[in-house]
């Protein structure tokens, strides 16, 4: 038996993340916060890797219930990095009266072009997350897919599947962020048009009433 931390990293060196001129600059809030970007362009790696530095694992927790409406509940309890060798099966790694953890290994996260918005929401976010949709089969919760895009973990979600968002890895924040600087282009902000004359007097004429103005955005 052993014992896994969901949130705290798995190797013991000291953690420089928060150290980085990009996570430095990366940590924004609020609709401003691409006025500081280019300044990231310096830092941020030509091409950046789509691929995570490492694999991980996704630990599932089941909890038993007393009530009428629900034996079990389970959900996503964390992520770690993947020590195990490739095609391991589930593991089993707490087992307490009520109490259930299984731990699937096996996930490698790549960043795609289309969710580069969606990974500056969720970096920039005060607690960023990773987003594991699961399915229970064979009376045990699955992750299938895992995605660090707030964009994608929302669509899920809001399709009916089983979502839960989990601490992501802090040494993964830089990498994020360098993939999102690249690919991440915002669209600059569209100003109000505002009904002219011209179309006050068409409204008028069409409905019989005076025309008012229309804001389109």
């Amino acid at each position: 038996m052993f014992a896994i931390i969901p949130n705290e990293p798995a190797s013991r060196k000291e953690n420089t993340v928060c150290k980085s001129s990009i996570w430095v600059r990366f940590l924004l809030r609020g609709g401003d916060a691409w006025r500081t970007i280019p300044a990231m362009q310096e830092n941020a790696a030509l091409n950046p890797n789509p691929i995570a530095p490492y694999p991980i694992a996704v630990i599932m927790e089941r909890v038993r219930l007393a009530n009428r409406w629900a034996t079990e509940n389970w959900e996503a309890k964390g992520v770690v990095r993947d020590l195990l060798p490739p095609g391991s099966g589930e593991q089993v790694i707490v087992a307490e009266d009520g109490l259930t953890q299984i731990l699937f290994s096996g996930f490698t996260v790549k960043l795609q072009r289309a969710e580069a918005e969606g990974y500056y929401l969720n970096v920039t976010s005060p607690q960023p997350k990773v987003f594991i949709l699961w399915r229970l089969r064979d009376e045990i919760a699955r992750p299938e897919l895992l995605t660090v895009s707030y964009n994608e973990g929302t669509r899920w979600a809001d399709s009916g599947e089983n979502v839960d968002g989990v601490a992501l890895p802090a040494d993964w924040l830089p990498w994020i962020a360098e993939f999102a600087v690249e690919h991440y282009k915002p669209e600059p902000r569209k100003k109000p048009r505002y009904a002219s004359s011209k179309d006050k007097g068409v409204a008028s004429h069409r409905d019989g009433t005076p025309g008012t103005p229309d804001v389109t955005r």
